[in-house]
């Protein structure tokens, strides 16, 4: 049950896609003072190193993060592109680029004073560092590190107090039973509160749930009247990877979307521009690209 770790895949072009969609939210939710609770659903362990044991075994991230490094002065980024990159290198020095942050290291940066993160995390080892990592910033209360289900957790928090929240959801969905348990907590959620934003993380991959996934929550949205944006990216590996003993190391996942309920009238356009120029720098197939669509009433 717990044998995903993310430190596998850190960096790949599924964090790119997550984290520019998830940086872009953030920064339009700070355009308002008022505070602002975020909710990380599966946090896993907050800090990456893309020099290490487990980046190196399959070397995502070199047709992710680490190839947009690489190719980046080739175009003009989009400012939220830009922003993206922008932040990722600040937690690293000297130019490096070893480090890599999960999506609560990401959060915590944008956060203001007054502003709260929760994270849920339940792999044994995961949360042991992932606490570590958050002890390390010494920002007190406000961050929480729960070692619990995220789908469960985060009932009892919504509506939370500050009445303006983003729920983020990214389970492995290595358990088959993810897929559906996504959906059920977003339905929840929305009863619970109503006006919240919510992005759930999905992989595009062979298997009739992952495809229904996008599907149920553009339905439940429909017939909710809530406004959603899908966004989708599709990098396939360009070859087979081999490592350092000359071992192949087979393609990972060749696309992912991420799904948003409420998204910031402003998310389309970035997206549009983002991803356009993220599928510029990392395609290898004529099959590769991105898209961005949206529905429902705003």
């Amino acid at each position: 049950m717990f044998s995903y770790r993310h430190a596998f895949h850190a960096g790949n072009h599924a964090d790119v896609l997550k984290h520019t969609t998830l940086l872009a939210i953030l920064r339009h939710l700070k355009l308002k003072d008022t505070a602002l609770t975020v909710f990380d659903t599966h946090a896993g362990a907050g800090l990456y190193r893309l020099d290490g044991d487990y980046a190196n075994t399959t070397r995502e991230a070199s047709q992710g993060y680490l190839r947009l490094v690489e190719q980046i002065s080739s175009i003009h980024p989009s400012p939220a592109l830009q922003d993206y990159m922008d932040v990722v290198a600040s937690f690293n020095s000297g130019g490096s680029h070893k480090v890599y942050p999960g999506s609560p290291f990401l959060i915590q940066h944008l956060l203001r004073d007054r502003d709260k993160l929760k994270l849920f995390e339940l792999h044994p080892t995961d949360i042991k560092t992932l606490t570590a990592h958050i002890d390390q910033l010494d920002v007190g209360r406000q961050v929480a590190v729960l070692c619990e289900d995220g789908f469960e957790g985060i009932r009892k928090f919504l509506p939370p107090p500050t009445c303006r929240a983003l729920v983020l959801c990214d389970p492995s969905y290595e358990i088959k039973s993810d897929y559906d348990r996504v959906t059920n907590m977003v339905t929840d959620a929305l009863t619970r509160f109503a006006t919240g934003i919510y992005a759930v993380w999905y992989p595009i991959i062979p298997r009739p749930e992952a495809h229904q996934l996008p599907r149920k929550l553009k339905t439940l949205c429909n017939k909710t009247g809530k406004p959603w944006l899908n966004a989708t990216l599709t990098v396939k590996s360009s070859k087979f990877i081999t490592d350092d003993a000359g071992d192949i190391i087979r393609p990972g996942l060749p696309a992912s979307g991420i799904f948003v309920i409420h998204p910031p009238y402003t998310l389309k356009a970035t997206l549009q521009d983002t991803l356009k120029q993220v599928a510029q720098v990392l395609s290898n197939h004529r099959s590769d690209g991105y898209t961005v669509e949206t529905g429902g009433n705003r």
